[in-house]
């Protein structure tokens, strides 16, 4: 692919896309063609934010394909303020060969990606959560067979995970749908990334406050949580607003009568969506959910199997200056 980092699925071509997601498909298929492909390699994984599905998932893809993870959290780096994330990345550099990090700002992986010259992995941030959307796009492949032309509604905040599945969507071609309450949209700049992407692929990009319009004919339903880690402050006020965004049984039966209902989880049943919903024949959180193992593996495989270990130039004269006497 001629890539080097997973920080957003922005970064790669539709092609790239296609063929993480056949990898995928591939290594989901026939694991053991896998096993100890990554013997000897260390994955760093950075918690900022703590996770289910994130942690297991990668912890266990890297233990199948015979590498090790370490596991790191704030209270051991402290990132900004304990340690910088320049003297992060120098120092894991030299001790690991890829860093997956899930954090609060973008800006912090995007750094990490300068500063470090080993693979970094986006686990999530504020502005994306692209392994999730792998992920998902995944099980929409499984189970429809193709991504292309399918319409894609993604009902509540335009958040990160809204962000990554536009992106993931304009990359294959689908019709992405996003209902949000007035004042919740995506960013601007990711709706017109989207939209210019969906050029060269057929997909589209549509915003509505109207969450029936966005349901109506859907092949896919997807909703999250309404107030993201970091804006607890907001979950009150949240619930009020996006209430009438809520994916329930009246508003699935607009969608197609095979219609897939996705949530990225976790879930807050009776808030973003009502129990039955969620546990309907219609439901694959967890086919979606046992999806990030594989996709993160195939992102995995492709970015560590064969890179080397950095050069590193010889310590400069000025640096050994001091020692002379």
């Amino acid at each position: 692919m001629g890539r080097h980092n997973f920080l957003s699925i922005r970064d790669f071509s539709p092609e790239d896309i296609h063929y993480l997601l056949d990898l995928a498909h591939e290594m989901k298929t026939h694991p053991s063609a896998h096993t100890g492909v990554l013997k000897g390699k260390t994955l760093a994984m950075i918690f900022e934010k703590p996770s289910l599905r994130t942690r297991v998932s990668f912890d266990v893809g890297m233990q199948q394909l015979g590498g090790f993870s370490l596991y790191l959290s704030n209270a051991e780096i402290n990132l900004g303020k304990r340690e910088s994330v320049y003297d992060v990345a120098k120092n894991l550099e030299r001790m690991v060969q890829a860093i997956m990090i899930r954090t609060y700002a973008h800006d912090i992986v995007e750094r990490m990606a300068e500063y470090a010259n080993i693979p970094i992995i986006n686990g999530l941030t504020d502005y994306s959560h692209p392994c999730q959307a792998m992920a998902d796009y995944l099980t929409m492949q499984e189970l429809k067979g193709a991504v292309a032309g399918l319409k894609v509604a993604f009902i509540g905040d335009g958040n990160n995970v809204c962000h990554s599945l536009m992106f993931a969507g304009a990359q294959l071609g689908a019709h992405v749908w996003v209902a949000v309450p007035p004042g919740y949209e995506p960013r601007p700049e990711a709706v017109e990334w989207a939209l210019q992407r969906g050029t060269r692929t057929g997909g589209t990009c549509t915003l509505t406050h109207d969450p029936v319009e966005a349901a109506t004919d859907a092949d896919v339903v997807y909703t999250d949580a309404w107030a993201s880690m970091g804006q607890e402050s907001e979950a009150e006020l949240r619930r009020g607003v996006f209430a009438p965004y809520q994916v329930n049984s009246d508003l699935f039966r607009h969608a197609k009568y095979d219609a897939l209902f996705m949530h990225c989880l976790p879930a807050h049943r009776g808030e973003e969506v009502t129990d039955e919903v969620i546990d309907s024949a219609h439901s694959v959180v967890y086919q979606q959910a046992e999806n990030r193992l594989h996709a993160q593996k195939a992102i995995l495989l492709e970015l560590m199997q064969y890179r080397e270990a950095p050069e590193r130039p010889a310590v400069a004269a000025r640096e050994l200056a001091q020692f002379e006497i």
